[in-house]
């Protein structure tokens, strides 16, 4: 049997390479391996893509990367907010949503847990070291370790286990409040990791980097659970 084809969330950037230096549509291939790993091919869906596109997938996997605009969810942009990517926040947002019509699995990465907090009607924390002090990222660029608790009968802990893992945070946002989404996993300073749509098999936000080659033994298990969930998903459609 194939393995189900995921699109997978781009960022859109400035890039240099070769003698170019333009906006370019881009993901670190640390999540196409992962993917691939765990027995997932993916189409890469650059901001803009018509959500329909979707139809002819098994499942939608959006990737990590800058902060979504604070007026999406009703709020002045903190300080230290990055410049807003409308383009891919309006793109993601249209793709989830029709993700969730289809009924299709769903795994958000990062910012792709706080675009579903977003499209559930919930809110983000602008600057996590205002509220807390624990290290969720030292500077941007760089990664800190700390641990998480999964809930019982949730999708996570039936991969992860009842005990606290450690998990690989680099973000200075994170979810408030979940809107409709269930929280189904907290860092020790009760910071949200991660969140669950309790009305699909699989929909599924996490806070960390499952993407990077650290991480890669002790989540394989999420993108395999992911891997099956789009196959059942491309057998029954």
């Amino acid at each position: 049997m194939t393995a189900p084809l995921v699109g997978l969330t781009t960022y859109l950037e400035p890039a240099k390479w070769g003698a170019w230096d333009m906006p370019a549509a881009l993901v670190p291939e640390w999540y196409v391996e992962l993917f691939r790993a765990g027995g997932v091919e993916v189409l890469l869906l650059p901001p803009g893509v018509d959500a329909t596109a979707l139809e002819r997938l098994d499942g939608l996997a959006m990737a990590g990367g800058a902060d979504l605009d604070s007026s999406l969810y009703g709020q002045t942009p903190h300080e230290m907010a990055d410049l807003p990517r409308t383009s891919r926040d309006a793109s993601e947002l249209a793709l989830y949503r029709h993700a969730r019509e289809l009924g299709m699995p769903v795994l958000g990465i990062c910012r792709g847990l706080q675009v579903m907090a977003i499209a559930h009607g919930g809110s983000l924390v602008q600057h996590l070291p205002d509220v807390s002090d624990l290290v969720h990222r030292e500077r941007p660029g760089t990664f800190s370790n700390h641990e998480a608790t999964f809930a019982v009968g949730s999708v996570l802990a039936s991969v992860y286990g009842p005990e606290p893992v450690v998990v690989n945070s680099s973000h200075h946002q994170c979810v408030d409040a979940p809107g409709d989404l269930v929280v189904t996993g907290l860092a020790a300073d009760s910071t949200i990791e991660a969140c669950e749509d309790p009305d699909s098999e699989f929909c599924i936000g996490i806070q960390w980097h499952p993407e990077h080659p650290d991480r890669r033994e002790v989540d394989l298990p999420l993108v395999t659970a992911f891997a099956e969930a789009a196959s059942r998903y491309r057998a029954a459609r």
